[in-house]
Order: structure tokens, then C-alpha cells, then sequence
């Protein structure tokens, strides 16, 4: 207008609005981004189904409202119902010849491990030629981190919502390193699991039923809620998690045979309370599955070759792309060359608000993932622009007790063009290598896109 100052207003060009500042014009800078290629009418279509709107407000309330509990601690074959010869691992299914490094050494020290073969070499020729069988965790109600291969004889963790019933399961945690869900399986690994299915499985088992005859199901919601405020963001930082876990359980711990090992065992491994809060995640995701028309992501999950995505409102069909490699830090002598591209069935608590999500929560991630203290800030923040809406439990101090970004909307990511931001670990991409540093990866844009045009193929025809 007459009279007034000149302001400009740039959208997304950053060489031109730099050489504005330098004229000292006053602008405005709006950021924007492309929508996802090939998505505009699908977008569109999904936008226009008079059911996507309540469906998502049912899924995401079903989402928020989930409240986990851990029930009990058992062997797989009696949890899930694993025979002989069958295996669970992470992501979407994928068959040996397009398996990636770790998880064909997960599954060859599955083997060793249930006596299937005595050798590496010959648990490889049995798996090659079908022998064995193996789906992912996720078809199973269970979640495995990394890997993720769970065999009949391994304990799980069984985690109940409270709130709508379903259930969940997730192996225990074997520590970092040279650990099978990194892929490694030499004699020091299944050494540690059968001391694992031996004696950690039954003292957990026999404490967590103690806990619940005394006080109830112990509840994880309000534990995980605890960490965030001391630090933890629960998928690559567990720390605090872990010590409340610790002192929920050790008196009950204390009573069990060998009670000095068990606890010496979680009390040396930080990452130990990762798998409860994978399982934790997987229930509150789970309860908000099947809701026709929702675009909700409920699964997001990596086999170290694909990466995929589930959508409420599309069942359990898988949409999957090319897993992306994790850039961050490296351990000892390795490098990015020594990396297998993303794996694991982790990014389960990112699709229920925790992890990348609630990086803000724990700055000193940043240490163990690259970056600096204002990246995780920056990555929590982002991360509002693609989820329906604010956890009400899991809250971020910094942010001034804001809830964590919960519910990703996947035709928000079309439409914006803003992935969801993963932490993780990094496994070698040599079989039998095991863990070799930890990043963050960014998911390919396909899978999102895919999964919206899908969305969009299932909306019922306005004719007639």
C-alpha cells in the first residue's frame, strides 16, 4: 500500500531471499515443499471421502487413549505359537535371495540356536533351500528390533493395552554389539541367548507375575512417560526407562535364583527397556487398525532391504521402497562403507509419537546419533506438520510440556512432502558383523505415496 514499507514474501527459494537480506529488504520467508510426485489426485480423492475425516478422529483417539501394560514374560512357542523351523523377523516379508546381511545372520544363529544346524554353514544351506520358515513379526502381534528374528525358544515380553485389549509381543533385549539382531551369531552370541531363554526369561517371568499379584500390571505408559522427562526418547535412548524398570521390579527380581546375574545383566545394558517400549508402541498402534477411510500410519517397518508402511485404513497390506542407509556415527574402524541399509521393526515407536518423534526430550541423543543439540529440537518440532495430534501423556520439558507429535497422517506427508524422521541403529552389511554405529535415515517418499494412492483406491464410488 501507499505510504508503506515494501515487504516481499519468499516461498522456498533460499539464493533469492539470502540476496534480499543482504539488501536489508524486510521479508517474510514461508517454507514449502513439493507433495509427493504422482499423489495430487489421490490426495484429492482421499480428501473428498465424506469418512476420512471421522476416521481419522476414531483411529488417532483409539491411538491416544491405548494404555500399555506389561502382563507377563513366556517363550515365544507359547506366546505366539512358533513350531520348529518357523522364524519371525523385522519388516515387511521378504524371502532369502533379496535378504540383507544381518538378516540372514539373525536367521543362521536362529538355526544354531535351536539345534537346526551345527554349523553356520549348513544353517545357511537350510535356510536357502526353504527348510526353515520365517514372516514378519508384525503379522504376528509382535514387534523385533533390528533383525528382529524371534525363534520358538527365545522369551518375549507380552504387553496388553489396557484400555482397548489388544496385545503385543517383543523379544528381550540382548544388549549392543556382537548381538544376533545385529546379524552376528558366532558362539558368544547364542552363548548369551540360552543364558538368556535359561535363566533372564524365568526370573522376569516370575517377577513381573509377583509385581501384578501385588500391585496390578505394571503400567509401561506412565513409566515411558516418566523417561521423557528424564532424558530418554525410548528408541535409541533408554536409559532412564531402564533404571525405573530396575526399581520397579528388583525387589521382585532379588527373590529369584541367580538374582546377582539378572540384575548385573539389565542394570549394564541402557538399551534394555527398548523392547517394552517397542511392544508398547505396537499395542497402541495396533488399536487403531482397521478404521475404513483412516490414513493413519500404524506400522512402519524395515527388513534391511525394503521399507514399509501400513495405513489403518488399508488393512495389513504392506507398501514398501528401497530402505535408505543411516548417516550418523561409527564404531571403531567402521565406516559407511560397513553399513547395511535400514533394518528393524524399532520404527514402531516413531509411528506412536516416541523416537525421532520426541527428540527433543533427549538432546543428548545427539551424541549417540550425530548432530547437534538444536537438530533434535528442530526434528520434534518438524514433526507436528505431519501427525493429527499431541500425545497426552508422553510430554517434552523443553518445549514446555508439549505432547510429543503422535499420529502420522499419510496424506499429510504426500501433500507436504516431509518424511518422518527415524533414529536408529546401524547394522554391518555382512553377515555375522553385528552392530557398526547409529544415525538417522530418512524413509523413501515411494512407500508414503503408495500407500495414499491405495487409500485413495478404496474410496467407494459416488455413482449411482
Amino acid at each position: 500500500m501507499f505510504g508503506q514499507e515494501p515487504r516481499v514474501i519468499t516461498v522456498g527459494a533460499a539464493v533469492l531471499g539470502e540476496a534480499l537480506d543482504r539488501q536489508a529488504v524486510p521479508r517474510t520467508a514461508v517454507e514449502w515443499r513439493p507433495p509427493l510426485d504422482g499423489t495430487r489426485e489421490a490426495v484429492a480423492r482421499v480428501l473428498a471421502d465424506p469418512r476420512h475425516a471421522p476416521a481419522n478422529r476414531v483411529a488417532v483417539e483409539r491411538l491416544l487413549n491405548a494404555r500399555p501394560v506389561l502382563m507377563d514374560v513366556c517363550p515365544a512357542r507359547e506366546a505366539l505359537g512358533l513350531g520348529g523351523g518357523e522364524f519371525l523377523h523385522a519388516g515387511p516379508p521378504i524371502g532369502w535371495e533379496r535378504a540383507s546381511g544381518p538378516l540372514r545372520g539373525a536367521l543362521i544363529g536362529a538355526a544354531l540356536y535351536e539345534g537346526l544346524a551345527a554349523t553356520p554353514e549348513e544353517a545357511g544351506r537350510l535356510l536357502e533351500r526353504g527348510a526353515a520358515r520365517w514372516e514378519p513379526c508384525h503379522g504376528h502381534r509382535a514387534v523385533g528390533p533390528m533383525a528382529g528374528v524371534v525363534s520358538p525358544s527365545m522369551w518375549v515380553a507380552e504387553v496388553r493395552d489396557a484400555e482397548g485389549g489388544g496385545t503385543a509381543y517383543c523379544s528381550l533385549n540382548e544388549g549392543l554389539g556382537r548381538v544376533l539382531r545385529y546379524g552376528a551369531y558366532g558362539p558368544e552370541v547364542i552363548g548369551r541367548l540360552r543364558w538368556m531363554s535359561e535363566v533372564l526369561g524365568p526370573a522376569l517371568r516370575e517377577a513381573v507375575r509377583a509385581y501384578s499379584g501385588d500391585r496390578g500390571p505394571l503400567d509401561l505408559r506412565n513409566l515411558m512417560a516418566q523417561a521423557l522427562q528424564m532424558g530418554d526418547e525410548l528408541h535409541n535412548r533408554n536409559r532412564a526407562a531402564t533404571s525405573l524398570l530396575i526399581r520397579e521390579l528388583a525387589p521382585y527380581l532379588a527373590q529369584r535364583p541367580r538374582a546377582r546375574e539378572v540384575l548385573e545383566f539389565v542394570h549394564g545394558n541402557d538399551h534394555f527397556f527398548l523392547n517394552l517400549a517397542m511392544a508398547a508402541a505396537k499395542a497402541s498402534a495396533d488399536a487403531a487398525r482397521d478404521v475404513p477411510g483412516s490414513s493413519l500410519v500404524v506400522a512402519m517397518a524395515r527388513n534391511g532391504t525394503d521399507f514399509g508402511v501400513q495405513l489403518s485404513g488399508t488393512g495389513d497390506r504392506w507398501f514398501t521402497a528401497p530402505a535408505g542407509t543411516p548417516d550418523g556415527l561409527y564404531l571403531g574402524s567402521y565406516g559407511p562403507a560397513d553399513a547395511n541399509p535400514d533394518i528393524g521393526d524399532s520404527t514402531i515407536t516413531e509411528t506412536a509419537g516416541l523416537g525421532g518423534f520426541a527428540m527433543a526430550a533427549a538432546p543428548a541423543i545427539v551424541r549417540f546419533v550425530g548432530g547437534e543439540v538444536g537438530d533434535a529440537l528442530a526434528a520434534t518440532r518438524r514433526m507436528y506438520e505431519i501427525t493429527f495430534s499431541e500425545h497426552p501423556a508422553y510430554q517434552i520439558p523443553i518445549l514446555g510440556f508439549r505432547g510429543t507429535p503422535a499420529g502420522i497422517d499419510a496424506v499429510m506427508i504426500a501433500r507436504t512432502g516431509l518424511l518422518p524422521v527415524v533414529n536408529t541403529g546401524i547394522a554391518g552389511r555382512v553377515a555375522g558383523t553385528g552392530q557398526v554405529g547409529a544415525g538417522l535415515v530418512e524413509p523413501p517418499a515411494a512407500a508414503f505415496a503408495q500407500a495414499v494412492t491405495a487409500l485413495a483406491e478404496a474410496v467407494p464410488s459416488q455413482e449411482g
